[in-house]
């Protein structure tokens, strides 16, 4: 299956939802940084619930950056996504391993641990929307539900996973998210949360065969679901070398100059994809006359 992701309207506008699969996005980003499994779920869901939260902005500028900062193994992660449906990110600590979790499963609050969770949205605005809550669970999913109703006041349900093949490459990866609109009538509140209650965790429904349309249709088919469209996701790095060139004239003209007095060339690698870029002493020399 494709990675895409569906946004819907149930309810007659009480609801507004989301669903994704990303078994390649996250793959892509286990290849690129070579994650241990808790690390790959841990990533796995952030990038889920990211590429969501983008779909959710308006414009093809906008970016979502997540920052989750926690005191586990792991240290933390950061991922961006836009509007169109691409997203990349990494973590702080690739190689973290843990036992399994009480319930057998990765543990990724664990490699998490307490801190915090930050949401930063660049819309355009003089100055970008910023989010910031401790982390509830350290799951993801329940951090980004508590960051919906404190940060953004909207009751929201935000479901995320990730299923490891034995090989430890991805078997399942995605999500979804239901909000409650402004004037959403208790009747419908009760009946949606008594469904969540029962629902299967997401890689399940994927593994059995679910689409994110039936995925909602499971949720809200009964609710008046009406699904308006349908959007490609991706792990996507808009890196290139003159971004790390950027990055270099950054640290300063000292730094460059011991680059260039050790005599050899110097390879840099994007913290978001893991690409190598490499820059000769006459390239570096180019680039300290533009530091300085």
């Amino acid at each position: 299956m494709e990675d895409y992701l569906v946004r819907a309207t149930a309810a007659e506008g009480q609801i507004r939802a989301f669903a994704v699969t990303t078994r390649g996005m996250v793959e892509e980003a286990r290849r690129a940084h070579n994650t241990s499994p808790v690390a790959t779920a841990a990533l796995g869901r952030l990038l889920g619930g990211a590429v969501m939260m983008g779909c959710m902005m308006k414009n093809d500028t906008d970016v979502l950056t997540i920052n989750v900062r926690g005191d586990g193994e792991m240290g933390g992660m950061t991922v961006t996504a836009d509007s169109r449906g691409t997203a990349k990110g990494y973590v702080l600590n690739p190689d973290v391993m843990l036992p399994a979790s009480a319930k057998g499963k990765l543990d990724v609050g664990g490699a998490v641990g307490r801190g915090y969770l930050n949401v930063i949205k660049d819309i355009g605005l003089k100055e970008p929307y910023v989010g910031r809550v401790n982390l509830v669970s350290g799951e993801i999913a329940e951090d980004l539900t508590y960051y919906y109703a404190v940060s953004e006041q909207t009751p929201s349900s935000v479901a995320l996973g990730v299923l490891m093949n034995k090989d430890n490459t991805v078997a399942q990866a995605g999500g979804f998210v239901l909000q409650l609109m402004p004037g959403a009538s208790d009747e419908m509140i009760s009946a949606l949360e008594k469904r969540l209650e029962k629902i299967e965790p997401v890689t399940e429904m994927l593994a059995s065969g679910k689409t994110p349309e039936t995925i909602l249709s499971y949720l809200l088919g009964d609710m008046k679901l009406e699904m308006n469209d349908k959007v490609p996701v991706k792990f996507y790095c808009n890196c290139d070398k003159a971004r790390v060139e950027k990055v270099l004239i950054s640290i300063g003209g000292e730094e460059i100059q011991s680059m260039i007095d050790d005599g050899n060339p110097v390879e840099l690698k994007c913290q978001f994809c893991g690409k190598a870029y490499t820059f000769s002493v006459e390239e570096l020399e180019q680039i300290l006359a533009l530091a300085e």
